[in-house]
């Protein structure tokens, strides 16, 4: 039996199978972990797996078909591991708050260059646009501004009043989505919004160190009305990039890759090399600074050993 996996609660798996109606519940099958598959969660939502359902009505996953993609991120608990939040995704939703909490630059970064290794298109939505005063929504329209330049979509939203929802419904159509960002943005309120009665638990962030509580904690797979899925994880605090080399890292940030082909150096790491003409980009504002230190710090985790090859 195949079908594809719509929710991970870390023990069990639910599989829909290719009727597209019935739901069955299943474990790993005990020789699959023994495949050399260093991560916390070999099966992901959104993986197309096929199904040993035996005589006493217990199923498990026997074999992963081939992802077209994944995302993926250092366990946050298991430096040596990774864990995958989702697999066959059409885009992603990184969504932004500039205060309630603050979505720091870096994990923006970080998530981009993430999506980018795996070619999947970035949608970032900053919400809670209703609270924000007028510097707060002038810093928000600074950093719009700036990822518009890079080449990222960026919308505007009140998860809360429902304003600018209409403009995510018609990205969303006939689509695979992974919704993901930090823990308090508002992922399951907005998530409240767009798919009537799915009434998924949310919570007030920390008024005293302005930072949310995870209100989801597995991953799942949701239809959307209009066609396609919503897959929801749970809000992650950081985000550590996996499997990536020194010398890829630069072509994951768009901008960083186009001013490189004119450095002096073919190896340039665009850290302290002579005619390199990253850095002068920087000095001369064609590159933002808040990118520049991203980049940098994710050559500073390789530097440190952080990653392992990711399988």
């Amino acid at each position: 039996m195949k079908g594809l996996v719509i929710k991970n609660t870390g023990s069990w798996y639910t599989v829909l199978t290719e009727d597209g109606h019935t739901t069955v519940d299943c474990k790993i099958k005990g020789s699959f972990r023994l495949k050399g598959i260093r991560s916390t969660n070999p099966v992901a939502v959104g993986d197309r797996v096929e199904v040993d359902v035996r005589e006493n009505d217990c199923a498990y996953i026997t074999a992963i078909s081939d992802r077209s993609n994944y995302i993926i991120r250092k366990s946050p608990n298991l430096s040596k591991q990774s864990h995958i939040l989702a697999a066959n995704v059409d885009q992603a939703f990184l969504i932004i708050t500039v205060n309630y909490p603050e979505t720091s630059t870096t994990f923006i970064d970080r998530f981009l260059a993430s999506a980018e290794a795996y070619r999947i298109p970035v949608v970032l939505v900053f919400n809670k646009t209703d609270r924000l005063n007028a510097e707060e929504l002038h810093y928000q329209q600074m950093m719009m501004q700036l990822y518009d330049t890079v080449g990222y979509r960026c919308e505007a939203i009140s998860a809360a009043t429902g304003d600018g929802i209409h403009r995510l419904n018609e990205l969303l159509k006939d689509k695979i989505t992974l919704f993901s960002g930090n823990s308090g943005v508002g992922k399951s309120t907005l998530l409240n919004r767009l798919i009537p009665g799915v009434q998924l638990r949310t919570a007030e962030i920390s008024a005293a160190h302005n930072t949310g509580t995870h209100t989801t904690t597995f991953s799942e797979m949701l239809r959307l009305p209009q066609g396609g899925w919503a897959i929801d994880t749970p809000g992650i605090k950081g985000f550590g990039t996996f499997d990536m080399r020194p010398e890829e890292i630069c072509g994951y940030f768009k901008e960083i890759f186009s001013f490189s082909k004119n450095c002096r150096f073919s190896n340039c790491t665009h850290t302290h090399e002579p005619g390199c003409a990253v850095r002068q980009a920087v000095e001369d504002h064609y590159i933002a600074q808040s990118r520049y230190a991203s980049y940098l710090s994710m050559l500073e985790d390789e530097d440190e050993g952080k990653y392992r090859k990711a399988y």
